[in-house]
């Protein structure tokens, strides 16, 4: 393993590259392609990582310190370009595939990389951005080329593997992180090596605490390659574990539980969605097996509540996990609230969830659960080397620890709204800390609703009710402002809902809304007063979201207000 001595060095990710020796022959990376599994050994990883890495330094005389953007799907191939462009002392720069044209012009004449990998898949689009940002003067392909271009592919360069690789000081930055749908004026959160170096070392204490000791751990990646929850936790620490990682071409549930089944899957990195989803496909087989076997499985999720074993609950839904490939044990969530019924429905079969609380401009990890310590209804205890403080006025969490980030690209006034001049970094999220300093996550600021009688109102609180009903697939709940009456230009408590699609199956239009309203109704009893949405919004359309399945709240308010 990585000694503490060597992670004071200003390149954590060549070190982790050298794991290449350390497990030569065991399976790093891995996906399946047209006619097959694709896998790189350690070694084999090392090798690719290398020879790019030379190609940039000699053959392109890449310069110290210049951009490198990604702009691919997740595959093994990326993996070898992030470690080949961090020996060639270049500054990462992932790119969002979602993101249009436009933003992506934006983003990249913000930071002005001069070389650009770039999967087939998204090739067109490379072209079309050269040919606008002329700082990048080189594109390569991270596939194998099956036609003859003027554009290198990873594949075809010499067989060449060693150059005097740059090492680069702890403040300088490894990555250019930019906000999912960026717009306008990009927002990129610089990461120092630094910053890196630090999550490195407290991730891979908190992994000891959650995943067996010296076991080789076969993970399945589903989240992309260019948010830093993934690019940190399901890449970088858990390829210096030596874990194998395998990437999914799709995210439908069959896809993903037949490579679980191929690759006996045993841990993933997700987001809250991810398990609501497989949630709801295990209860759809419940539902449509004989009525006996329903009540089958409703006495023995009843009777697992009072069980602590996690192996005897296994045994007692073994269906249930043979359909996963009968190995898959346990996940990370992060990214977003994780609903309790959710999580608590997988404890309760035998599978743990770990949930933990980040943001990329904390590099990204802040808080995770462990085997020591879980509360799910906790975002878990902070890494070790975290400060956290509760504003008093507020209630807003700040942070403060070699993890927050350089400052955001080229924008120091932005930066410094944000770190105060202690170092303290301010989330913008609303929090609660215990006696044992587990963190507890309530609110965004920025999402508050201000009632005209001075009350206010956490989205997420009121959410968190209306999900439970049997109705609704999605909700948001926004301030949205008055333009009538007594109280005009004040905000009121706004919910806009997607119904389940099958209603639509089985009811009229008029029907459902009358349905969900009336369930809203009955839902909100639960909450004061002031807290229940006076204007209900019926969308049959799913909410615009980030790759990471979060909500884009803005834009769901510009829907509703056209």
């Amino acid at each position: 393993m990585v000694q503490k001595s060597e992670l004071r060095n200003s390149c954590i990710l060549s070190h982790i590259e050298s794991k290449t020796t350390d497990y030569a022959n065991r399976i790093a990376l891995g996906i399946r392609g047209r006619y097959g599994w694709r896998e790189f050994t350690y070694q084999g990883l090392g090798l690719l990582s290398r020879k790019i890495a030379r190609y940039l330094i000699e053959d392109l005389e890449f310069k110290k310190g210049d951009g490198i953007a990604i702009l691919s799907e997740s595959k093994p191939e990326y993996g070898a370009c992030v470690f080949a462009s961090t020996l060639s002392g270049g500054t990462i720069i992932p790119l969002d595939i979602k993101l249009s044209e436009y933003e992506l012009t934006s983003i990249l004449s913000d930071c002005l990389p001069t070389v650009m990998f770039v999967s087939l898949k998204y090739l067109d689009m490379a072209i079309k951005l050269q040919k606008v940002i002329p700082s990048i003067k080189s594109l390569i392909l991270i596939d194998e080329h099956t036609q003859k271009t003027d554009i290198e592919d990873i594949y075809s360069l010499p067989e060449q593997y060693n150059a005097k690789w740059r090492q680069r000081s702890s403040k300088s930055t490894a990555f250019i992180i930019y906000t999912s749908g960026t717009t306008g004026a990009p927002k990129g959160v610089e990461i120092s090596f630094k910053n890196v170096n630090a999550q490195l070392e407290c991730l891979t204490d908190a992994v000891k605490e959650i995943l067996p000791a010296n076991e080789k751990i076969t993970m399945l990646s589903i989240l992309p390659m260019n948010h830093l929850f993934e690019m940190t936790v399901g890449f970088s620490v858990f390829l210096n574990f030596g874990f194998t990682i395998y990437y999914t071409t799709s995210l439908k549930p069959k896809d993903i539980t037949d490579i679980m089944k191929e690759k006996g899957i045993q841990f993933m990195i997700v987001v809250p969605a991810f398990l609501k989803l497989l949630k709801a496909g295990i209860e759809k087989e419940i539902n449509s097996s004989p009525i006996i076997a329903q009540y089958g499985f409703k006495f023995l999720y009843h009777l697992a509540k009072f069980i602590p074993s996690y192996e005897i609950k296994r045994r007692i839904f073994k269906k249930i996990h043979d359909s996963f490939g009968g190995k898959f044990f346990g996940c990370i969530s992060g990214g977003a609230p994780l609903d309790l019924e959710v999580g608590k429905f997988f404890e309760r079969i035998g599978i743990k969830v770990y949930q933990g609380y980040g943001l990329s401009e904390t590099s990204p990890v802040v808080s995770v659960n462990t085997n020591k310590r879980n509360i799910m209804s906790s975002v878990g205890h902070p890494l070790r080397n975290f400060e956290t403080k509760i504003d008093e006025t507020t209630g807003e969490l700040w942070l403060r620890g070699p993890s927050v980030m350089k400052g955001y690209h080229n924008q120091p006034e932005l930066t410094a709204e944000v770190i105060d001049e202690d170092g303290w970094f301010h989330t913008g999220d609303i929090a609660k800390i215990d006696k044992n300093g587990h963190i507890y996550i309530t609110g965004r600021i920025k999402n508050m609703i201000v009632l005209n009688g001075g009350k206010k109102v956490f989205p997420e609180e009121i959410e968190a009710v209306l999900e439970k009903s049997s109705y609704i697939a999605e909700v948001c709940v926004l301030g949205t402002s008055r333009t009538f009456g007594a109280k005009d230009g004040t905000e009121e408590v706004t919910a806009v809902i997607v119904p389940k699609a099958e209603l639509y199956n089985s009811y009229s239009d008029e029907d459902i809304e009358r349905m969900v309203k009336l369930d809203v109704k009955s839902l909100s009893e639960r909450l004061a007063q002031y807290k229940r949405p006076t204007n209900i919004v019926i969308s049959k359309n799913e909410l615009p979201k980030t790759t990471t399945r979060k909500v884009k709240r803005k834009e769901v308010k510009e829907l509703i207000n056209i």
